[in-house]
């Protein structure tokens, strides 16, 4: 069903629970940097903007003032606050963000316990304001019909549904409640927003199981413009791959063409492989083969936590970004190497032909003679003449979504 385009809003609510959850974790997600990509969006434009955050003891909503410190406070430029005597009695496992949920008390206009939610908005928020999820926090019955009772419209971006179409690759402990949430979305959302045709196709399917398929819309996420930083030349040629080390993304294929390699190259003529990302979850296997490379292999480099410009920078002087995974709900890495004219090796999974169309190389995971052969010709220096072509490829960009997503929602 497609959405009506509708007069602006009075105003819009965006649900920043996700990032306020995430504070302190590492190296933002994907998920994560999309929730950004919106609080960048309203605060930059002159639009009437709240935010509602989820703490241990219900409740914050921030208005323009307030979003705009809680910005500073994800970038690290403004600093939190020790922690007050609340949140150290309900944050004790995790001093970050109690020192974050004291700085955000201090900034609210409102605070509410749960059950007392619809009357902090029907207090502090005009009617017909509109609701913006796109963390997948708080899609509960209870929270949305609440929102929903106070006459706001609910608009909820869900990335994917790779936790229900391939639970081997998720927490078995998350799954129920994943599709719990999409049992809120269907029965309560006025707008879902899907950022491909694919995940669309996916996720209604889902939806109309339980129930009711809402209004949806297509928009693609757009690229963060990357900063690269200058850093100094690699000895060697190298190849990077991005991403947390869990078992979606596979690592262990690529950890088993280097070991191809080394059976069958020089040490010389093998290239380096650089692991950009933080460990992950249930993936023993991998972790103990890196803790053996780090003892023994000259080629096969592990670096977590690297600040972005690190990563744009290593990216960008990358032979190819190497992105062997199993399923992807969107894929920011591999749009974000195209965005620098860098080569890409990835299966051919219906999203990235989508997204990216011709520009990537596509090898089949069970052709592990094609990327083998790939990689070689790419450590060669044999694919300049293909970076200066494909630099033309046209990427999504925030502006065209939001253009799509704001006149909807």
């Amino acid at each position: 069903m497609l959405a009506p385009t509708r007069l602006p809003p009075a105003a819009r609510l965006l649900d920043l629970t996700r990032l306020l959850s995430r504070l302190g974790k590492g190296q933002p997600t994907g998920v994560d940097r999309v929730e950004a990509a919106y609080l960048a969006h309203l605060l930059a434009h002159p639009c009437p903007c709240f935010a509602l955050l989820r703490s241990k003891m219900g409740f914050l909503l921030l208005g323009r003032p307030g979003m705009q410190a809680f910005s500073g406070l994800m970038s690290g430029q403004i600093p939190l606050p020790p922690a007050d005597m609340l949140s150290r009695l309900t944050r004790r496992r995790d001093p970050i963000l109690a020192r974050a949920e004291t700085a955000l008390r201090r900034l609210a206009i409102a605070r509410a316990l749960p059950h007392r939610l619809g009357h902090m908005m029907r207090a502090h928020l005009p009617r017909g304001v509109s609701y913006l999820n796109t963390g997948h926090a708080n899609l509960s019955h209870k929270t949305l019909a609440t929102i929903k009772s106070s006459g706001a419209q609910v608009s909820v971006l869900l990335h994917d549904t790779i936790p229900l179409d391939h639970p081997e690759y998720t927490r078995a402990s998350t799954i129920a409640g994943f599709d719990a949430k999409l049992a809120a979305t269907a029965a309560h959302a006025d707008l879902v927003i899907h950022s491909a045709a694919v995940t669309r196709h996916q996720t209604e399917t889902h939806l109309a199981r339980h129930g009711r398929i809402p209004p949806g819309v297509v928009a693609s996420l757009g690229l963060t413009a990357l900063h690269p930083t200058t850093l100094p030349p690699r000895a060697k040629p190298y190849f990077v791959t991005l991403g947390t080390i869990e078992p979606r993304k596979n690592h262990g294929f690529l950890l088993d063409l280097w070991d191809q390699m080394h059976r069958t190259m020089p040490g010389a003529d093998i290239p380096d492989l650089l692991i950009l990302g933080r460990r992950g979850w249930e993936n023993a296997a991998v972790f103990a083969r890196l803790d053996a490379l780090h003892r023994h292999d000259q080629t096969v480099f592990e670096l977590p936590n690297l600040p972005d410009d690190h990563v744009a920078g290593l990216l960008q002087n990358a032979s190819a970004l190497l992105f062997p995974s199993h399923v992807e709900g969107f894929g920011l890495p591999p749009l974000e190497a195209a965005s620098l004219g860098v080569a890409v090796i990835l299966p051919p999974l219906p999203i990235y032909r989508e997204t990216l169309g011709d520009y990537p190389v596509y090898a089949s995971l069970e052709d592990s003679y094609s990327w083998l052969e790939t990689i070689i010709r790419l450590t060669d220096g044999k694919s300049a003449q293909d970076r200066q072509e494909k630099r033309a490829l046209r990427l999504p960009q925030w502006a065209d979504h939001f253009n799509t997503v704001l006149n909807l929602a």
